[in-house]
């Protein structure tokens, strides 16, 4: 239970200190990214340090994008939610799990 306490409360950090206070205002945005646990997207190992500010490898030279960027291209793209969406190089999938919520 402490893991899991853990990992909700670097969540809210993430979303507080690095997309909040650098202007994501977007609601349903902020919601998603509380939503999903960025550290499943991650090698377990490297779950600890999932919710910095910073990409991560993933494995076969890919890495899962730094929070701010996909907070960022998610609320320009102003989805409404009734839209389809085709993301090509899901890469981890986490750009995917936001993007399903909105």
């Amino acid at each position: 239970m402490r893991k899991k306490r853990n990992f909700d409360e670097l969540r809210r950090w993430m979303v507080e200190v690095q997309l909040r206070s650098r202007g994501i205002k977007d609601k349903r945005v902020l919601d998603a990214f509380l939503r999903i646990p960025r550290h499943e997207f991650v090698w377990p190992v490297d779950a600890p340090s999932a919710y910095g500010d910073h990409p991560m490898p993933i494995g076969h030279g890919q890495t899962i994008s730094q929070p701010y960027m996909v907070a960022l291209m998610t609320e320009k793209l102003d989805l409404r939610g009734d839209e389809k969406v085709l993301e090509i190089g899901t890469g981890s999938g986490y750009q995917a799990a936001i993007l399903s919520l909105l």
